[in-house]
């Protein structure tokens, strides 16, 4: 497995995440598949990276998951497999939020492997995607409640920010 590490809370991290991306995904047509919920801050990491990247790509990407249609652990099988139907030949990147060590806190994450979404509130989900972009948002050891509430969306904003304008790096001449 082949993983970068960043830390979205001291730098703007974008031209690191665009080479790391590069490295790892290519694929004729890029698909971006943004997991999450906009009702938990915690968790709104994907659909606001969605959002965002639907709107500065303006098509050059299909982008899945986003504030207003999101992708929640309920949603991931059934969606995936629809876009493995709709496009066979491409590789995906799935971006979605993630609980880990404390001091990995405001790390973004990107591997060349996929991720099984729901880990942190105990969901069984197949694996999924080819590329993974992931945020830690909160520590292990403060408990799975920590994702309902004390999460800062300045933390949020700032991994959004860094994942966005790196994805916009690489998509955006295509």
């Amino acid at each position: 497995m082949i993983q970068f590490v960043f830390n979205s809370i001291k730098r703007d991290n974008s031209l690191e995440i665009a080479k790391c991306v590069k490295e790892l995904y290519s694929s004729e047509v890029p698909v971006i598949v943004c997991v999450g919920s906009d009702l938990i801050i915690g968790d709104s990491l994907g659909p606001l990276v969605g959002s965002r990247l639907l709107k500065r790509l303006n098509g050059k990407a299909y982008v899945y998951g986003t504030l207003d249609y999101p992708i929640t652990a309920k949603e991931v099988k059934t969606i995936y497999e629809k876009i493995k139907l709709l496009h066979p030949r491409s590789k995906t990147i799935v971006v979605d939020a993630a609980v880990g060590n404390k001091e990995d806190v405001g790390q973004v994450k990107i591997s060349n492997t996929g991720i099984k979404p729901g880990l942190a509130v105990n969901k069984d989900l197949p694996l999924i995607s080819n590329v993974s972009i992931i945020g830690v948002v909160c520590g292990k050891s403060e408990g799975y409640n920590k994702l309902y509430s004390g999460i800062r969306l300045s933390l949020v904003e700032a991994m959004a920010n860094d994942i966005v304008n790196g994805l916009s790096l690489v998509f955006d001449s295509i």
